[in-house]
C-alpha cells in the first residue's frame, strides 16, 4: 500500500510540474502576443460646486489597466506556485499535507489567482470603481481562505461539518451576484457587451461551481473520490482548464474589433 501511495505522490509532483510549465508558457504568450487592450479603475469622490453649494461626485480615472498582462500574472503566478510544491523540501511539506487530506499551498495560491481572475471578468462587465474590484478580490479570497478552514477543521472530526464550505460558498457568491447585475444591466445607451464575456461569464461560472463539487464529492466520499488524491488531480485539473479557459477567451475577445 506504501509502495503504491509513493507512487501517486511521485505521479502528483510530475503532475504539478507539468502543469506549471503549461501555464508559464502560456503566461508568457499572453504577455508577447496581447495588446495594449486596457480599462480603467477609477475612483469617485464628493467636491464641493459653490455655485449649487452641493457636494457633487467627481470620478476619476487612477490607472487604465492593460488586460493582457493581468491575464498573464495569474497564469505565471500558478505556474510559479506549482513549480514550488514539486521541489524536494516543499514537496515533502505537501505530500505530508496531503497524507492528512489537506492542501494548504493550494488555497494560499487560489487566494490570490482566482481573486485577480473575477477581477478580470469583473472589469469586463463594466465594474472599474476600485473599491468594489477591492471588495470583490477580498470576498473571494476569503471563500478561497474558508476553503483552507475546511479542511484544516476537519481533520479533527469524526463528522464532516459544513460550516467553513457554507460561508465560503456566501463569500463566493456575492461578487457572482456583482457582476450578473452590470451584465444584465448592459445594452443600454453605452452599448452592448462582447458576445466573448457572456462566453467567459457563463464557462467560468460553471468552473467555479465544479470546484466547490469536487469538495464535497471528496468529503462525500463518492466513488474514486474516496482517496483525497483523485480529489486533488480533479483540484489541478480544473485550475488548468479554467485558467486557460479564460485567459485564451479574454486573449482572442480583446484581439478582435470591439
Amino acid at each position: 500500500m506504501n509502495e503504491k501511495n509513493d507512487k501517486k505522490f511521485q505521479f502528483l509532483r510530475k503532475f504539478n510540474f507539468f502543469v506549471g510549465l503549461v501555464l508559464l508558457a502560456e503566461g508568457f504568450v499572453m504577455l508577447w502576443k496581447s495588446t495594449d487592450f486596457s480599462l480603467p479603475v477609477t475612483s469617485s469622490y464628493l467636491r464641493f460646486d459653490p455655485i449649487t453649494k452641493q457636494l457633487d461626485p467627481v470620478l476619476k480615472t487612477v490607472v487604465d489597466l492593460k488586460i493582457g498582462p493581468l491575464v498573464a500574472t495569474f497564469l505565471i503566478l500558478s505556474a510559479l506556485a506549482l513549480f514550488a510544491v514539486a521541489l524536494p523540501v516543499i514537496n515533502k511539506w505537501y505530500v505530508e499535507n496531503l497524507k492528512r487530506g489537506v492542501n494548504y499551498a493550494r488555497w494560499v495560491e487560489y487566494s490570490v489567482t482566482s481573486s485577480l481572475m473575477i477581477v478580470v471578468i469583473s472589469m469586463l462587465v463594466g465594474i472599474y470603481d476600485i473599491a468594489s474590484l477591492l471588495v470583490i478580490f477580498f470576498l473571494n479570497a476569503m471563500m478561497i481562505l474558508f476553503g483552507w478552514e475546511m479542511e484544516s477543521h476537519n481533520q479533527v472530526t469524526t463528522k464532516t461539518n459544513w460550516t467553513s464550505f457554507i460561508f465560503g460558498s456566501i463569500a463566493g457568491l456575492i461578487p457572482w451576484v456583482a457582476i450578473t447585475i452590470y451584465l444584465l444591466g448592459s445594452g443600454g445607451d453605452g452599448g452592448q457587451v462582447p458576445s466573448f464575456v457572456y462566453w467567459i461569464y457563463g464557462s467560468l461560472f460553471l468552473f467555479f461551481n465544479i470546484f466547490a463539487i469536487n469538495m464535497i464529492l471528496q468529503y462525500k466520499k463518492v466513488g474514486p473520490w474516496k482517496d483525497y488524491l483523485y480529489g486533488e488531480k480533479v483540484y489541478i485539473v480544473l485550475s488548468l482548464v479554467a485558467k486557460s479557459l479564460l485567459a485564451w477567451q479574454v486573449f482572442f475577445g480583446t484581439l478582435r474589433p470591439m
